[in-house]
């Protein structure tokens, strides 16, 4: 049995390198502009504004999970399915614009975060946060009346 690498646990617990970051920030900017000149030919994608909101590399930089979210709401999962459908045009296009040694293979993912900040969002402008926010401010005046 092999003992795992102890310089890969290290590597893995700090999170993506600086050239990881780079490149998929990269590819994020020419997947956004790939999808916004609109040559993409399939009808769930004709009148969507798309989000990418990140892009991450793996390690070796050969495979990318772009994570996109319908701009103004919708469903992110049935975007994410028509982006991979769509994926081999998409990887095309992204073939002519890079320098990469390898070109990465792309994953789309539904980007939820918007829909759980909007959730969080709710959540602290409801009526019972408010009251308990308001309660728990009278408290802190009369602390400051001592």
């Amino acid at each position: 049995m092999r003992r795992p690498d102890p310089k890969k646990a290290r590597r893995a617990a700090r999170g993506p390198s600086q050239r990881q970051l780079r490149g998929g920030e990269v590819v994020r900017r020419v997947l956004a502009e790939i999808v916004g000149r609109g040559g993409i030919r399939d009808p769930e994608l004709a009148d969507v504004t798309i989000t990418i909101s990140e892009v991450r590399m793996s390690n070796d930089m050969r495979h990318a999970t772009c994570f996109v979210a319908p701009l103004g709401g919708g469903d992110a999962v049935k975007l994410a399915e028509a982006l991979t459908r769509a994926k081999g045009y998409i990887r095309s296009e992204l073939g002519k614009e890079l320098t990469f040694k390898f070109l990465p293979d792309l994953t789309f993912t539904a980007d939820l975060s918007f829909d759980q900040a909007e959730a969080i969002e709710r959540l602290l402008h409801s009526p019972k946060v408010a009251r308990d926010l308001a309660h728990e401010d009278e408290g802190d005046d009369e602390d400051d009346e001592d």
